[in-house]
């Protein structure tokens, strides 16, 4: 798409309040052009060498500075190609996951990583494209697996012509550990890394894995997993309903909840962060 005006229209057509749980995610061949054009990039253009170059390009933190809300402020702007099953504004997103966190008795750091977790996405200030941004993550640097969206994409990938990257294990090692594989570049790494050194380690897995459906969903790479990584796991999953199933047309009243984020947010984080 050309312009961010381009997703208000294309959301009007994919947006449906009456939405079934079990319909949430079709990406099939049902899924709207937009969306198979939009995996049709990422699957082309997620190599190995191109995931590395964006590792060292943004895991320095060299951005500057920017307090939590600035960058929910930005994700007002934003929706998410990749995504669809709604038509609400990244912060409207956040704070229905974050708000259902809250209603079903979670801890503090839970409600917290609800809010904050799809704030990657201010990757797109910086100017990289959608692709390099949202989206279904996956391993790279071995063997995709069929149960990755749209696999029929890899086959423009060049890492598909290269032998040591399409065996089961690739350049990794069994039970090597997720910190030790490089998945497909996107918001979920760079918040990660943004946010290391605040949340607990929960949080940080929930982040750092919540678009790894392969993983998480497919258990198609439980075999480069480690014990950690699995204990971690279940914390993801229980993450995953409220990043998927709390969005409705119910548009959160921000006015109202704004006083009780802004004592988490301090509770957790410094006025401004390196991002």
């Amino acid at each position: 798409m050309k312009t961010l005006e381009q997703w208000d229209d294309f959301v009007t057509d994919r947006y449906d309040p009456n939405r079934k749980t079990e319909d949430f995610r079709k990406f099939d061949d049902s899924a709207p052009d937009v969306v198979r054009e939009f995996y049709k990039l990422n699957h082309t253009h997620q190599t190995r060498e191109f995931v590395q170059a964006k590792k060292r390009q943004y895991t320095t933190k060299q951005r500057g500075e920017m307090g939590i809300w600035e960058a929910l402020d930005y994700l007002n702007t934003l929706v998410d190609d990749s995504d669809p099953d709604t038509d609400l504004s990244q912060i409207e997103h956040n704070l229905q996951a974050a708000e259902a966190i809250r209603k079903d008795g979670h801890p503090r750091w839970m409600v917290l990583t609800g809010l904050l977790h799809d704030l990657g996405k201010v990757l797109c200030l910086y100017g990289e494209p959608q692709w390099a941004v949202v989206g279904d993550t996956f391993p790279v640097g071995c063997a995709w697996s069929s149960k990755i969206v749209f696999p029929e994409f890899f086959r423009d990938n060049p890492d598909a012509y290269v032998p040591q990257y399409q065996t089961r294990l690739g350049v990794y090692e069994e039970g090597c550990g997720l910190d030790n594989v490089d998945l497909s570049w996107g918001h979920d790494e760079y918040l990660y890394q943004v946010m290391k050194d605040y949340l607990p380690e929960q949080g940080l897995y929930m982040i750092r894995y919540h678009s790894f459906y392969p993983g998480h969903r497919e258990r198609a790479y439980d075999f480069l997993m480690d014990e950690k990584d699995r204990t971690m796991f279940e914390w993801v999953r229980k993450f995953n309903p409220y990043d998927l199933y709390s969005k409705n047309a119910e548009r959160p009243k921000l006015a109202d909840v704004k006083p009780y984020y802004d004592d988490l947010i301090a509770e957790y984080f410094p006025a401004k962060i390196a991002w």
